[in-house]
């Protein structure tokens, strides 16, 4: 793939503006609501935004405040350990200090706004909150330029363990280069839609940005209407590297194993003209809904759509050798898109590496069957962990002997300067 040039941090909307206590209090729901039920924080943010009948700008500053304390949980107990002199603290404290801190420390929210609205929603702990947060302010200084001092994984609020298994596989430098990437908000990209006659000028229309690379746009937030309208549709280019690996053609009958919410299955469709047989497969109930409304408003016509569950080992879904071009775009621990999907790097385990393998593999044992003699895999995840990448490929050609592995490439964020991924293109013997 082409490289992308990196997009700068983002900002909350309205700079200098003072955000009212409404959007503070909805942070405040949602960080709780995250600790104690173990929802997407996207999904939080979300629903807290709708309640809250929040404009446009609020909601900005919402998701900016609510990701920006999740991408530095670690930084911020530290400081507030520091400050605190290790005393402890109910959850619902240490959340409004982390917010309130995160707010004067790493967002440049005026200092008396983060101090005084924090302290108002303080209630009984109003006067501990009010003194951590002025001290802060007077130290704040001194506490910045000890950060670099700090632990790396305190510094950049990763997992220990994490980052001792990423200096392992890619060494010291570029673990540090791939946390501080994890650091920074993602950008948004949207993909040109090429299925909808419409669409090029409707993105030409409503942008006066030209795509960066092969069609897609940079954007500053996600493209309402021309989501609506079925022009273009938001993933990060290094969505693209697996169905392209695969190369599936008009007239080909192609299988998209695990295919929500379907980004992946719009490519191939756009790569096969609507032309052929395309099978795309999910769990069934909301991931195959959310499939099925993705791929109607990208007028992905003639796409069959099952409902499948794979760990199920379902021999008698498809008989033997049907497909020409399998994508299996496996369950994986997510470790390449930590940038983007904020919560993974605090749901992840040590032990969550050999689960996902494992699954992998089940996987693998249902759909490589169904390949044709001459016909194409592409086995791809967004991690990039070796033990699912490379690892999983070796045992998958020493499992059946008659697949070659052809290529096989890895998206690495802090070198690629996109979302990690990872696919490899086997064929099976005629």
């Amino acid at each position: 793939m082409k490289p992308f040039r990196r997009p700068g941090p983002d900002a909350p909307a309205e700079t200098g503006r003072t955000p009212p206590a409404g959007a503070r209090r909805a942070a405040q729901a949602a960080l709780n609501a995250w600790a104690g039920r173990g929802v997407l924080a996207a999904e939080l943010i979300e629903a807290e935004a709708d309640s809250g009948s929040l404009s446009a700008a609020d909601r900005a500053f919402l998701q900016h405040l609510v990701l920006g304390v999740l991408r530095n949980v670690s930084l911020l107990d530290h400081w507030i350990g520091e400050l605190t002199g290790g005393r402890t603290l109910d959850k619902a404290t240490q959340w409004l200090l982390r917010a309130g801190l995160c707010e004067m420390m790493l967002l440049d929210v005026a200092a008396h706004a983060a101090v005084n609205e924090n302290v108002a929603l303080a209630g009984r702990a109003a006067g501990l909150v009010n003194a951590v947060l002025r001290r802060a302010c007077r130290e704040r200084q001194s506490m910045l330029e000890e950060m670099s001092r700090l632990p790396l994984h305190v510094r950049c609020s990763h997992p220990p363990f994490l980052v001792e298994r990423w200096r392992r596989q890619f060494g010291n430098s570029d673990t540090e280069q791939l946390l501080r990437w994890n650091q920074e908000p993602a950008p948004v990209y949207a993909r040109l839609n090429r299925l909808h006659p419409g669409a090029e000028q409707g993105m030409a229309e409503l942008s006066a940005a030209q795509p960066e690379v092969d069609d897609f746009f940079l954007c500053k937030s996600a493209p309402i209407e021309p989501l609506r309208q079925g022009w273009c549709y938001v993933q990060d280019p290094s969505t693209m590297l697996a169905p392209r690996m695969l190369a599936a053609e008009p007239g080909m009958t192609v299988l998209d194993a695990c295919a929500a919410p379907g980004g992946k299955s719009a490519v191939i469709a756009q790569s096969m003209r609507n032309e052929g047989r395309l099978v795309a497969c999910d769990l069934p109930g909301g991931r195959l809904r959310r499939l099925e409304e993705n791929l109607r408003r990208l007028r992905v016509t003639w796409a069959e759509l099952l409902g499948v569950d794979w760990r199920a080992s379902p021999g008698d879904t498809f008989p033997p050798e049907t497909f020409d071009g399998i994508l299996l775009a496996a369950p994986c621990s997510n470790t390449g898109v930590m940038r983007r999907r904020v919560d993974v790097r605090w749901r992840i385990s040590e032990n969550e590496f050999a689960r996902m393998t494992a699954l992998q593999r089940r996987f693998l044992e249902c759909c490589v069957p169904l390949l044709k003699p001459g016909g194409r895999l592409v086995y791809s995840t967004c991690s990039i962990d070796r033990e699912e990448n490379e690892s999983q490929v070796e045992w998958l050609q020493q499992t059946f002997p008659g697949l070659k592995c052809a290529r096989m490439q890895t998206l690495l964020p802090q070198r690629d300067g996109v979302d990690g991924a990872f696919a490899a293109l086997l064929i099976k013997d005629r």
